[in-house]
């Protein structure tokens, strides 16, 4: 008697089935999370300049000298020989992990893009996709059934 996947008690994941409001709910957390890993691929860009800063800056001293660093919040003081190994390994680390969230971020924005264009989202300012008519035997559907986020 129920068909699966259509009307209000569809399975959100497939996309199929959902009203406005779940639609506009399910874009902007698609939205929130692509801004996520945009902020923290931004921060880890970060950390990844300033640990080349300290590893240029350490190259140029003598290896025996002291220096102090940052430990799970202890300061702890070494050689400039013991920190430097430990620097660019989490300099690599770093890389790694900002290609990592780079292919993420390039996933969720295809999924995102993909999610607008079933649901025929447009944002506020906008204009109207210039396309062929929607309507009619080709269409199936009129032009007017998308939804505008803000």
């Amino acid at each position: 008697m129920a068909e699966s996947g259509k009307g209000r008690g569809g399975n959100p994941g497939t996309g199929k089935g959902l009203s406005p409001e779940q639609v506009v709910s399910r874009f902007n957390r698609l939205r929130q999370d692509q801004r996520g890993l945009a902020s923290k691929a931004a921060e880890l860009e970060l950390e990844l300049n300033e640990h080349s800063l300290v590893i240029e800056t350490l190259r140029e001293v003598d290896p025996t000298r002291k220096c102090f660093r940052m430990v799970g919040g202890v300061l702890v003081e070494r050689t400039v020989k013991e920190v430097l190994p430990a620097l660019e390994s989490n300099k690599e680390q770093i890389s790694k992990l900002i290609e990592a969230l780079a292919q993420q971020l390039q996933a969720k924005g295809r999924e995102l893009n993909e999610f607008r264009e079933r649901h025929n989202i447009r944002l506020v300012g906008e204009e109207e996709p210039k396309g062929p008519p929607r309507d009619g035997p080709e269409g199936g559907k009129g032009g007017s059934t998308g939804v505008l986020v803000s």
